[in-house]
C-alpha cells in the first residue's frame, strides 16, 4: 500500500507475533510497533481499530483524498493472514 501507515500490536509471550516480527525483519518491511506490555495505554488504542485485545494486529491506515484518514484496514493473526498481507505490503 503507498503511502500507508503500517502499524504491528504485539506480546512479547505472543509466538504468532514473535514470528510476524521476524517476518518483516528479514525482508526489511518498516513498521510503527507497540508492544502492549510496554504501552498498556496503545491496548485502547487497537481496541478502536480492531474491536479487539487480540494480537498480532496489522494495521494499515492510508491516506484517503485531500489528507483525511479512511478507515484503516486491521488483520488480526499472521498466520492466517499471511497472504493478504504480503499483497498489502506489495510482496
Amino acid at each position: 500500500m503507498k503511502d500507508a501507515q503500517f502499524e504491528l500490536y504485539t506480546r512479547p509471550t505472543c509466538s504468532d507475533c514473535q514470528e510476524a516480527k521476524a517476518f518483516l525483519a528479514e525482508h526489511h518491511i518498516p513498521y510503527i510497533g507497540y508492544d502492549l506490555s510496554t504501552e498498556p495505554e496503545k491496548e485502547k488504542e487497537l481496541i478502536k481499530v480492531s474491536g479487539a485485545r487480540v494480537v498480532p494486529a496489522f494495521v494499515f491506515k492510508e491516506k484517503s483524498f485531500l489528507g483525511l484518514r479512511s478507515k484503516p484496514k486491521v488483520f488480526i493473526g499472521f498466520e492466517r493472514n499471511e497472504e493478504e498481507i504480503k499483497k498489502l505490503l506489495a510482496m
